[in-house]
């Protein structure tokens, strides 16, 4: 007797998954969060500073709004970045309503903090000195460093000019770097 052969599980196109979901099915609507839910947890938990119970509330109204909106999806980028876009905004528009500290921006004709030399950099460091950047360069850090978009797109998807978000990104890795300069020093965190 031969031994049975199964087929290995095919992965369902995002696009049918969203036919799928459209029409009530609640299964293709758990492919689709399984999918997509720990890359876009992973974005929002950084730009929500690390705070997990912010960053579960992004997400859950990040899905609600992108079922609310699928139907109009027009499928000219990847599910993933579309959803990332409006997991974007949604952080965004809480962080604009718990106003949890103000934006505080370095102006141009500052000098940058001092950025120390790293011998060793622990991630949890990493983390910590990303998540006390004021949210605009936290944001802008993420999303160029971490996620890999181009200024282009990040001025598309905050309303500000490249240039904009260039800066932006030079004084977020200043801070970053001081930040962790300073731990290297045995300075308290």
């Amino acid at each position: 007797m031969t031994p049975e052969v199964t087929a290995p599980a095919v992965a369902v196109p995002e696009r049918a998954l969203a036919e799928r979901v459209l029409a009530g099915d609640e299964l293709a609507f758990r492919q689709l969060y399984r999918r997509h839910t720990p890359r876009l947890f992973q974005l929002v938990l950084r730009l929500v500073g690390g705070r997990e119970a912010d960053a579960e509330d992004v997400v859950q109204e990040t899905w609600l709004k992108a079922t609310e909106r699928m139907g109009s999806f027009r499928w000219e980028s990847a599910f993933g970045t579309w959803l990332c876009a409006i997991g974007l905004n949604v952080a965004r528009e809480q962080a604009r309503r718990r106003s949890r500290r103000p934006e505080v921006d370095w102006p141009e004709d500052h000098d940058p903090p001092q950025a120390a030399p790293l011998d060793r950099v622990e991630p949890l460091d990493l983390e910590r000195a990303v998540a006390a950047l004021p949210a605009g360069y936290r944001t802008v850090l993420v999303l160029h460093d971490v996620e890999g978009y181009t200024h282009e797109e990040i001025g598309v998807a905050l309303g500000i000019a490249a240039g904009t978000s260039k800066s932006q990104l030079f004084w977020a890795r200043q801070a970053v770097r001081a930040a962790l300069g300073s731990r290297q020093k045995g300075s308290p965190a």
